[in-house]
This record gives structure tokens, sequence and C-alpha cells, in this order.
């Protein structure tokens, strides 16, 4: 017996609710046991909103993925006319993570930024993430030595237990370097 094609479509409103358990499973999971992509180490409380994600799914600017009936999700924000597109909300549900279902998201929403004009995928990891940080760099993506600050007190972010979190900015070149 062969396992039916991956389908990735985008998110429309009535995804929300399922949509939000599947994020909350993967970034913070119940007691931060239920997959190795948990934060839940790092932070507690609600990884976004209801009300955060319908608006970034009113946004043209974002495209939310689904992954089969809500096995993953990856946003990709890009503003027409702009090079690089950013790469987030990436979530895969416990049970699906090691299948190989986040790199096809993955390499779906990087062929969605390519396809809308983006040459380069920019993403933002909690610096303290590192073997999330090694899992993307396996897949072409590069430290570029840049870091933003965590955004703390802000709606949808949780409640950090340390307060020295920052993101560690990672891109990858969507399209082949004409000098290579």
């Amino acid at each position: 017996m062969t396992a039916a094609p991956l389908t990735v479509r985008p998110a429309v409103a009535q995804d929300v609710d399922p949509l939000l358990e599947l994020i909350h499973a993967a970034y913070r999971g119940e007691g931060g046991q239920s997959g190795w992509t948990t934060e839940a180490e790092l932070i507690d409380g609600p990884r976004t909103t209801r009300e955060l994600l319908a608006a970034d799914l009113a946004d043209p600017a974002i495209t939310l993925l689904v992954a089969g009936p809500y096995d993953g999700c990856a946003a990709v924000t890009h503003r027409a006319g702009e090079d690089t597109a950013s790469f987030g909300m990436f979530a895969v549900s416990p049970r699906a993570q090691g299948t190989g279902l986040g790199k096809a998201l993955q390499a779906a929403a990087e062929e969605h930024a390519r396809s809308a004009g983006a040459s380069t995928m920019e993403l933002c990891v909690i610096d303290r993430r590192v073997e999330l940080i090694a899992w993307y760099e396996r897949r072409g993506y590069v430290r570029t030595g840049e870091t933003r600050p965590f955004p703390y007190g802000e709606p949808g972010v949780g409640f950090p237990h340390d307060p020295d979190l920052r993101f560690a900015v990672l891109t990858k070149l969507l399209v082949a370097d004409p000098a290579s």
C-alpha cells in the first residue's frame, strides 16, 4: 500500500481553530513532551491567539500553507516587489514529526515564495534552539550573524522563562546564484 500524496493548500478563515490546536501542540505541547520541536522548556502559554491567526489569514502578504488534514502548517510572508520572503509559524503535528512532512512542507513554502518572486527566504529561530537551527542548516539555511530581540510582552508570544531570549536570523537563496 502506498501513502497518499501530501496535499498542501492555502489556509482559509475556517481553518483558524484546527490550526490553533496544531500550532500549540507543536510549539508548546502538553507538558512540553509532545515533540522534538517544542519550545515549552523556554516559554509557557500560547504561541499565538485566534485573533492574531485570523489577522494573518486576512493579510494579503501572508500565505499560511496547510499540509494534509492539519498535519502541518507554515506561513510565507512576501510583499510584492520584495526580494526576501519570511518563513514562520512552521508547525508539524508531534505525531507526524520524523516522517518527512516538515521537509516537504518547507519545500512547498520555498516554492510558494519563489513563484511569488522572492529570491531569498529568511527565518528567525530562538537562538537557544540549536537542534532546530541545525535542522534548518541541513536544508540549506545559513546564519547571517544577525540577531533580533524576542518580542516580550507582545500578544501571542507566551511567557518566556528567561529575560534574555533572542532570535537568530537565517537565510537561504531560492534561486541559483548567477555568479556560481
